[in-house]
């Protein structure tokens, strides 16, 4: 089998753009992600990037794949966007996980990755934290959070109420207040509702200016993005479109991106007169309520300390911020800014010490929302 002999050391890197990727490697891609769970995100797959070369953005130019092999043969992926001397992950800064498709005891030096691409440093957002090929150059860690409802809604909520949160019964109570003051409550998934879906992004526009974080949606082709995701169908990837209405109004939506059997929830917002319902948080339990049925075994909420988050997961998964760099400017510049980074937050300044910290997470969403 194709997955017995991917394993051992790599004995060539192929450096391609993702129309030239053969039959045969889309196929070797989509078997590593079915044989390997944790590669399942559609983040990783190879219609994520497809899909981002083929919008008018930075990765239509930028982006590159490293084609790991061993004789003839792909045993493992890992896609970038190369811009001059540095790379960054394909779809920053929508990119919500990065990392190398492959079997785990794949042996390869990351650094010798940076060097096929003829880049002088690869820059780590969101990389899966238990890849051993990259684990020496991560420099922060946190954690994604993730939803396991293979077993079912029953056994989830059970297993909630055993973890001692009474999220799920806040959520029904919510349901139905809603009901009871502004009429039915009605759930649809994978909507196909153009109205909805253009208003789940006016309100998240709204939120970003209100809470003074950045406009990603200003970018042209941050929109072209939704649109391509939301126009494909196939089973492996695409947008999912999940909507809340109460009494015939839309109250809260939701945009995932689907793979085979993951859904990983992307944005979300609700009508702003309906907060006091917490309308996201009870259309996020009636997903939970049809993601089993429908074949999918987990709802990925993403990175982000929010409460919410931490009430619903029965999953972490490690995920890393850092860099694999080569002697270079780039790279002592990228080293300086975490140094200065761990030296304000070991200060006793509060909220302030984390100041250079979102300084610099700002300024790459907006390098990667420019490429």
């Amino acid at each position: 089998m194709r997955l017995e002999r991917a394993t051992g050391a790599v004995t060539r890197i192929d450096i391609v753009a993702p129309q030239e990727l053969s039959s045969a490697d889309l196929a070797a891609w989509r078997d590593l992600q079915s044989a390997y769970p944790e590669l399942a995100s559609p983040f990783l797959s190879a219609q994520w990037v497809l899909t981002m070369a083929s919008i008018d953005g930075p990765d239509r130019r930028g982006a590159r794949i490293a084609v790991l092999r061993r004789g003839d043969e792909a045993v493992g992926f890992l896609p970038v966007r190369v811009t001059r001397s540095t790379a960054m992950p394909v779809g920053s800064p929508f990119c919500d996980y990065q990392g190398l498709v492959a079997a785990p005891d794949l042996a390869v030096d990351a650094r010798r990755i940076v060097a096929a691409l003829g880049v002088s440093r690869l820059d780590l957002h969101n990389a899966l934290g238990a890849q051993t090929a990259f684990a020496r150059h991560h420099r922060v860690r946190e954690d994604s959070w993730v939803i396991d409802v293979a077993a079912g809604y029953p056994a989830f909520a059970a297993e909630r109420r055993a973890a001692g949160t009474d999220i799920l019964q806040d959520c029904a109570k919510k349901r139905r207040k809603l009901q009871r003051e502004h009429g039915e409550v009605v759930f649809a998934a994978r909507s196909v509702d153009r109205g909805a879906f253009e208003q789940l992004f006016d309100w998240k526009r709204a939120q970003l200016v209100a809470t003074h974080q950045t406009d990603l949606f200003q970018t042209p082709w941050a929109q072209e993005l939704m649109e391509a995701t939301f126009a494909a169908d196939g089973a492996d990837f695409g947008g999912a479109l999940f909507t809340l209405h109460a009494g015939g109004r839309l109250v809260a939506a939701q945009y995932a991106l689907h793979g085979r059997d993951v859904l990983h929830s992307w944005m979300i917002s609700h009508h702003p007169d309906f907060g006091r319902y917490s309308p996201g948080l009870v259309l996020l339990d009636e997903m939970l309520r049809w993601a089993p049925e429908a074949g999918y075994r987990e709802i990925d909420l993403g990175p982000g300390a929010y409460r919410f988050k931490e009430s619903f997961s029965n999953v972490r998964r490690s995920i890393a911020e850092g860099y694999v760099g080569l002697p270079s400017a780039a790279t002592l510049f990228r080293a300086a800014e975490y140094l200065v980074c761990r030296m304000a937050e070991a200060l006793p300044l509060g909220p302030m010490s984390t100041m250079p910290t979102r300084a610099m997470r700002r300024l790459d969403r907006m390098r990667g929302l420019v490429g």
